[in-house]
Parts: C-alpha cells; sequence; structure tokens
C-alpha cells in the first residue's frame, strides 16, 4: 500500500463500499466464516470445507486492506499538529465536502464498518443456508457483485491508495469466484464461469492490477495454514476459465508487508489531542520495563511521519481554498 500523499476523505467515502457495503469485504469474511463454522459432515466433504474455511482466511486480511486505504486516504485531512491548517477550525472546510462525517466525528478519521451511505454492516448479509451446493453458488454470485463493486470503486477514486487496493483485489477476487464455480462444476457438473460471464472485467488491461497478473496471482490460492485445509488442491484444480493456465495451491500464505506507520491526528483525537504526552508516557513505561529505547514493532517508516502528513494537509487547504 502506498504511503499517504494527497488526502482524499471523499473518495475514503466511496471505499467505505468495499468494507461494509452487502458485497464488501464483512460480507464475503462473514459469510463464509459462518458457511465454515456451521459445516456439517467435515470430513465427508473436507475438499470443500477446506476450501471455504481458507478463503474466509484470506477474507479476514483483506478487511484490514480496505482499512489502510481508508485511512491512508483520510491521513491530512486534519492537520497533524495543534495549530489548525484550514483556518479558524482544524475541520472547518470540511463541512461542505462530499464525506462521511463519521469518519471525523466517531472513527478518529479512520475506517468504520460502514458503507458508503454511512449505513453500518449488517449480520443480514450473512447467508449460510447449510445446503453445500446452495452455498457455494450463493457464494460464486457474491464474489461476482464484489467484483463489479470493486471496479465501480477503481472508477469513482484516483487516488494512489485505492487504486492500488482495488488493482489487488479485482485479481484476489476473481480466483475466489473461480474456486468457487469449479466447486460447484465438480459437485455438479454446472459451469457456472460458462452460464454465467460476469463480471466481464479485462484485468490484465487494468494498470494496477498487472503487476500481480505477472505474478501469476490470478491462478494461485494460498493456504492460510500450516496444519489445516490440506485438502483444498482437490477442489480448486483444473484450467482458469479466461486464460487456460493451470491453477495452482500454495502450501503457504503469501508475503506480507510492513504497514506505514499513520502519523497522529490530533484534531479527532486521534491518539490524543496531544501525542507527544502520550509518547512520553509510553517511553518512560517502556524504560521502566527494561525494554529498549526503541520501539520493538516493526513499520515501513519508522519515523512518525509528521513531515508527510504537513505536505498533504498543505495540498489540501490549497484545494479548498
Amino acid at each position: 500500500m502506498p504511503p499517504p500523499s494527497d488526502p482524499d476523505p471523499a473518495g475514503a467515502a466511496r471505499v467505505q463500499e468495499l468494507m461494509g457495503g452487502r458485497f464488501g469485504e464483512m460480507s464475503t469474511f462473514m459469510n463464509y466464516t459462518f458457511q465454515s463454522f456451521n459445516f456439517r459432515n467435515r470430513q465427508g466433504a473436507r475438499p470443500f470445507f477446506d476450501l471455504i474455511s481458507n478463503i474466509a482466511a484470506e477474507e479476514f486480511g483483506h478487511i484490514e486492506l480496505v482499512a489502510v486505504a481508508i485511512n491512508t486516504m483520510l491521513t491530512g485531512a486534519t492537520p497533524a499538529t495543534d495549530k489548525a491548517a484550514f483556518g479558524d477550525s482544524s475541520m472547518a472546510d470540511l463541512k461542505d465536502l462530499a464525506i462521511n462525517p463519521h469518519h471525523f466525528l466517531a472513527g478518529g478519521q479512520g475506517a468504520l464498518c460502514q458503507d458508503s451511505r454511512g449505513n453500518p454492516w449488517t449480520g443480514d448479509n450473512v447467508f449460510s443456508s447449510g445446503d453445500l451446493i446452495e452455498d457455494l453458488t450463493h457464494n460464486f454470485f457474491l464474489e461476482t457483485g464484489a467484483r463489479n463493486n470493486k471496479l465501480k470503486v477503481y472508477e469513482m477514486c484516483d487516488h494512489p491508495a485505492a487504486r492500488a487496493l482495488t488493482g489487488y483485489l479485482l485479481v484476489r477476487g476473481g480466483v475466489h469466484q473461480v474456486a468457487y464455480a469449479r466447486a460447484v462444476e465438480l459437485l455438479t457438473g454446472a459451469d457456472l464461469s460458462k452460464m454465467f460471464p460476469s463480471p466481464r472485467i479485462p484485468t490484465d488491461k487494468i494498470p494496477e492490477c498487472q503487476p500481480h497478473i505477472k505474478k501469476k496471482l490470478h491462478l494461485k490460492l494460498y493456504r492460510f495454514s500450516p496444519d489445516d485445509y490440506k485438502e483444498i488442491a482437490a477442489a480448486f484444480n483444473g484450467a482458469h476459465p479466461e486464460t487456460g493456465e493451470p491453477l495452482e495451491v500454495v502450501d503457504e500464505a503469501p508475503e506480507g508487508a510492513l504497514p506505514n506507520d499513520l502519523p497522529s491526528q490530533p484534531a479527532v483525537f486521534a491518539p490524543d489531542y496531544f501525542p507527544e504526552e502520550i509518547a512520553e508516557i509510553a517511553q518512560k513505561l517502556r524504560k521502566k520495563a527494561g525494554l529498549p529505547d526503541e520501539p520493538l514493532g516493526e513499520v515501513a517508516n519508522p519515523a512518525d511521519g509528521k513531515s508527510t502528513v504537513k505536505k498533504a494537509a498543505k495540498k489540501a487547504k490549497s484545494k479548498v481554498t
């Protein structure tokens, strides 16, 4: 995920659809999670249980990715210090923008479990019938709607974080769509990919998708546990329906990346109006516990990022004045 650049709170409100919308990552994660919880006769249908459970594990990571993108886009929308960057009030110039005000009023300038309209995600979006073929068919169409929405958000947002997010998720969502279609075909003989070739998204022509396609991520289903989900290969195999390339199960999780340490946003008390005081307290506690002076956690940018967010806030101010 790219580091913060120009803030885009209006774009962040649109990306929220990929978090808490009917076809958002909360929905895919919770659908597959409850289907795995409720799965009966797991040993008798182990390849399909492993498939659903493993994809649920990947979807949890996608929720984090969407949150990171939203938080990145919101960084710099308010000043990085307690001195106003937007005039007399640190948030006055936000009031007439097409934003989700909850990002600032209730969310600490961060991601929320809401859709693009500000409606909270609901468990009504979860479908877990207990009927394996019905659930798998539902999951295929859930991924269809999810990829459709990702393309729409891609076209509505030109922020680097939104484009990086949707480029990656379009590719990985395509893998899940293929996985569920293949599972239904193995159980019933019905090829959903041919019956319902939707959405028709030329990911190979989308710049943000191309690096992931070059790495063959459109063909790979990663196994997210060293001890579980060992029978995925029995259900995820054959040729990719669009490219004809062989599908592949990778016996490990994909390589991760260190997160950007996003700077404080004192105007919304995140993590406080005077974050330096919290840093001082943490430093004293660290010393008292016999820990090193430097924090032990790893981040992509060891500094607090104030210079980055100040530049972003300046650019935002020039746009609204």
